[in-house]
């Protein structure tokens, strides 16, 4: 049945869209077309035999929506031919092109399809877009006065010269498809394969109408945008400009643009030139080369070069001279550079009292065998990075770790865990020399990243809330953060561990940097399928659990909103109402002090503080069920596929002050882990009326299970370790869910007796301190 505003029939607008490498992208873009408000239209997306997530993504759309239409090609051909595999496919009156990484404003299709009907279905509609940046800024097209140009409501290009000049994109565009298909128009292979349609159907339409509207908003990739690449791709050029002057010599009618077409295309190819993230220098002279041939070769009769320095670089191009473009590029470098020398002289001299000993390590070979560990601002080794130190260890035991700690740390460290204190004359020389490099959180900004050495993003947890470039629509949470001081740290990753699809597309899209996800699970989740029955009976004797008594764990997470540790409920009164059955585990979060009220309610008896407990998958081995609120902990303890209870009090403040990426009370199949508590009361009731673990909680569990502990099988550090430290492709494939075998409950443990402690020791007790001078605000929202 067609959604509302659409059809049984061919629909007004079939929109295509390219999808190739956009995982973090393309739920954006697809959610931007499906809300639109005129809905009479399908959305073609061609899989471009994509290898991350993006395939999966337009299926799980294609179901809950029957106007996307996913095409699965069998090999990668190209954005060009998988605009031309969608068009192929295409069924509406018009055809429109998107790319997967944009996205349409929410009237604009409601927009396009009332001016072409006020234009009577011309061939072209042309419409305007903005570039958008990660910082949030919306720039509309500097050229946008030639759509609000007079001249007539409809006419060719001779009557709207202008469009020429406009960015050569074909999303840009609505074409009429009997048009599209009669022009025999089509995409080429390669770079620039905008420019051949684009040019070509303009030429040849006969009606061509304008809408003088936003329509797209254009993403401006920080990272990643493979035009941006050096490589012999962008040779790609000559044979799109091959093409477009075959396709006017054809046409007599259309000589009168040679002009125009060749000094367009002596531009671009200057342009390619010029800049230092297209063509690879070694090729550069040959690209020169090619382009001289076709200066040559195209140059109509008449033609008047430019004037300034942009007409000495077409001299040297029809002399076929590159010796004399260089030396005219060399130049305007040289001055640049005498400018940027002086500058960057004033911003050193402060800095050269640390400075010399590690510039002299930086110049000393990298070390292949040495990695350098830390967790949470240089504390005691804990999460992801201590479970790859681990099997490290066992798997490539060539590779000596080394620890990063603050010098209060020291005495915790357990025995024989080789460290560096911050800033000592040995962290700058292993942080210099060593060749990995493993955090959870990000190095200080004083690190240079070396060629060759390989920085391992671990993270620590899975983002409900909102991270990276998404906090700057939060103010409390971006408070006294620079976003660009976070991409630059980001920019130092090779690696980013991830535990399911949701977290590998959120860090892709809010951290726009060129790592490569490693969609291995958490390593420090591998403890849920490993840890024994003895096991968790130890943990639980060591924490003072008496037999028999349930076991709650309550894990509040920090409030951007608030300052210091704000109880949320009434710890006195629920562990009183939930009687002598249950005993309370209380972790507050890390960025908190120690709490006197929580001392005073242990010394009592009411429960039982653990915030300063140095493992936290211990705790979550010894609980029977959490209690937590947004806290990334609920994604971490579902492995081990218990009673999850959120409480919720402040529900609507929290998103409003932090954001979220997905509705956690909603109820909705993957969104909720549990039974749900927005009061005390509530949550007193759902223990006593035995609904914290009945059947719906269960249900809901499962399938939260089923969403966020995709890769999380017992076997992530050994994918890690394998892949960073040995270099291997292939590694232990995921085991699927409902065949993988999770730790006792503490019931079963008991009930099972004793088996073989296989837990390694964990370090000594944190404290709870906020982050030191290294952590900024960015760096705290990692994740957690």
């Amino acid at each position: 049945m067609p959604a509302p505003g659409g059809s049984a029939a061919s629909p007004r607008f079939s929109i295509v869209v390219p999808v190739f490498k956009v995982q973090g992208y393309l739920r954006a873009c697809l959610d931007s077309v499906l809300a639109q408000t005129y809905g009479d239209f399908e959305v073609v997306a061609v899989d471009d035999r994509s290898p991350d997530g993006s395939g999966a993504i337009l299926d799980e759309y294609a179901a809950r929506d029957p106007r996307v239409v996913p095409l699965h090609l069998p090999e990668n051909k190209g954005i060009g031919n998988a605009r031309n595999e969608g068009v192929a496919h295409a069924r509406g009156d018009y055809l429109l092109f998107l790319d997967s990484d944009d996205t349409l404003l929410p009237d604009a299709l409601e927009s396009i399809a009332a001016r072409l009907k006020e234009t009577e279905d011309p061939d072209i509609l042309v419409y305007d877009y903005a570039r958008t940046f990660w910082w949030g800024e919306a720039k509309r097209n500097r050229d946008a006065e030639v759509l609000s140009a007079p001249g007539p409501e409809v006419g060719s290009i001779d009557d709207r010269p202008d469009l020429l000049r406009l960015f050569t994109v074909v999303w840009n565009k609505a074409y009429r498809r009997d048009f599209y298909l009669a022009g025999g128009f089509s995409f080429p292979d390669g770079f620039y394969e905008d420019a051949v349609v684009v040019y070509e159907s303009l030429f040849s339409a006969e009606r061509i109408a304008l809408l003088d509207q936003v329509c797209v908003h254009y993403r401006q990739r920080r990272q990643g945008n493979a035009l941006r690449t050096p490589s012999r791709a962008h040779f790609a050029a000559f044979a799109q400009y091959e093409r477009l002057f075959a396709f006017v010599e054809e046409r007599p009618a259309l000589h009168r643009w040679r002009a125009f077409l060749f000094e367009h295309m002596i531009d671009h190819y200057l342009f390619i030139l010029a800049r230092p993230d297209r063509v690879p220098t070694a090729a550069r002279p040959e690209f020169f080369r090619l382009a001289a041939q076709h200066y040559r070769r195209y140059r109509p009769a008449g033609f008047v070069r430019p004037k300034g320095v942009m007409g000495v670089q077409y001299d040297a191009l029809a002399r076929g001279s590159y010796t004399a473009y260089a030396a005219l590029k060399l130049a305007a470098r040289g001055r640049k550079k005498a400018a940027g020398r002086l500058k960057k002289a004033k911003h050193t001299l402060g800095k050269q009292a640390y400075a010399r000993f590690y510039q002299l390590q930086l110049h000393r070979p990298l070390d292949p065998h040495l990695a350098v560990y830390a967790a949470y601002w240089n504390r005691t080794p804990a999460c992801n990075p201590l479970a790859i130190y681990e099997k490290a260890k066992e798997l490539a035991p060539h590779i000596h770790g080394v620890w990063v700690v603050k010098q209060d740390m020291v005495d915790a460290l357990p025995e024989g865990i080789d460290h560096v204190v911050v800033n000592s004359p040995r962290y700058w020389e292993v942080m210099a020399r060593a060749t990995y490099l493993v955090n959870n959180v990000n190095f200080a900004d004083a690190i240079v990243k070396r060629p060759g050495q390989i920085h391992l993003q671990t993270h620590h947890g899975t983002p409900l809330k909102r991270m990276g470039i998404d906090q700057q629509q939060y103010p409390a949470a971006a408070k006294g953060m620079s976003m660009r001081k976070l991409l630059q740290r980001a920019d130092r990753w090779d690696f980013s561990v991830s535990s399911n699809q949701h977290t590998t597309e959120q860090w892709e899209r809010v951290y726009p940097c060129s790592f490569r996800s490693l969609d291995t699970g958490y390593p420090r989740n591998d403890v849920y399928y490993r840890a024994t029955a003895q096991d968790v009976l130890d943990i639980r004797a060591r924490l003072g659990i008496a037999p028999g008594r349930t076991a709650v764990l309550y894990a509040p997470t920090v409030r951007d909103y608030q300052n210091g540790y704000v109880p949320r409920m009434d710890l006195e009164r629920v562990t009183r109402e939930l009687g002598p059955d249950v005993v309370l585990l209380v972790r507050t979060h890390y960025f908190y002090g120690a709490n006197d009220r929580l001392a005073e309610l242990q010394e009592q008896g009411a429960l039982i503080d653990v915030s300063r407990h140095p493992s936290v998958e211990e705790l979550c081995l010894a609980a029977d069920a959490l209690i937590t609120d947004y806290s990334s902990i609920m994604f971490d303890y579902a492995n081990l596929d218990r009673p999850i209870i959120t409480y919720a009090d402040d529900w609507d403040v929290y998103v409003k002050s932090r954001g979220v990426t997905f509705d956690l009370l909603s109820g909705e199949p993957g969104d909720t882990p549990g039974i749900v508590a927005t009061s005390e009361g509530e949550l007193i009731a759902a223990f006593q009326d035995g609904s914290w673990d009945g059947e719906e909680a269960a249900a809901r569990r499962a399938a939260f299970r089923a969403r966020f502990c995709q890769w999380d099988d017992g076997h992530a550090a050994e994918r890690v370790v394998r892949r960073v430290f040995l270099g291997q492709e292939a590694t232990p494939e995921v085991i699927p869910l409902d065949e993988r075998t999770v730790a006792p409950s503490p019931r079963e443990a008991a009930a099972t007796g004793s088996g073989v402690a296989t837990l390694p020791v964990q370090p000594g007790p944190l404290t709870a301190e906020k982050p030191g001078a290294e952590a900024t605000p960015s760096d705290m929202d990692l994740a957690g």
